[in-house]
C-alpha cells in the first residue's frame, strides 16, 4: 500500500506539471465541442496529509455502457468524504483512450446547489467535465491526479 501511495503521489506531481501548459486549450476545446459520451461515478476519499480517492463509475459511449474504476491521491489534505458526480466526455475517438491518468486543468467552478465542476484531461487528449451532485462536496483536484481504468 505504501508503494502505491508513493507511486500515485509521484504520478500526480509530474503529471500536473506536464499538463499545466496545456490547460488553456482545455476549456476552449470542451466548450465548443459536443460531448461524445457521459459518465457517472461515486466513491470516497480519506486523507491525513496525503489522501487517497477511490470509486467506480459508468461510461456511456456510442449507446453502450462501460464500467470503470478510479483511484488517485491528494496532497496536503485532511478529512473523509463520499461523492457522486456526473459529466460529459469530449475528444474520445476510441474506447481504449478512456483509460489513463487524468489531471485537473480547471477546478473549483461553482455550480448551482453548492457543488463544483472540474475539467480533467488524460494523456490521450480525452476531456471529462465533471460536476459533483453532493451538496458540500469538496472536489478539488487542482494539483492532483486520478487513474481511470476500464473494467473487463
Amino acid at each position: 500500500m505504501r508503494k502505491l501511495m508513493v507511486y500515485l503521489a509521484a504520478m500526480t506531481l509530474f503529471g500536473a506539471a506536464a499538463h499545466a501548459a496545456d490547460s488553456d486549450s482545455l476549456t476552449a476545446a470542451s466548450d465548443t465541442a459536443s460531448p461524445v459520451a457521459t459518465v457517472t461515478l461515486k466513491g470516497g476519499s480519506v486523507a491525513a496529509g496525503i489522501g487517497y480517492t477511490w470509486g467506480h463509475g459508468e461510461l456511456t459511449y456510442r449507446n453502450a455502457p462501460y464500467q470503470f474504476s478510479i483511484k488517485g491521491v491528494s496532497i496536503v489534505d485532511v478529512g473523509a468524504a463520499s461523492y457522486t458526480a456526473a459529466g460529459d466526455v469530449y475528444n474520445l475517438k476510441d474506447i481504449s483512450d478512456f483509460s489513463g491518468n487524468y489531471f485537473a486543468a480547471d477546478a473549483g467552478i461553482a455550480v448551482a446547489g453548492g457543488g463544483t465542476a472540474i475539467y480533467l484531461k488524460n494523456e490521450h487528449g480525452v476531456v471529462i467535465k465533471l460536476a459533483s451532485t453532493d451538496v458540500g462536496l469538496k472536489f478539488n483536484l487542482s494539483a492532483n491526479g486520478v487513474h481511470i481504468a476500464l473494467k473487463s
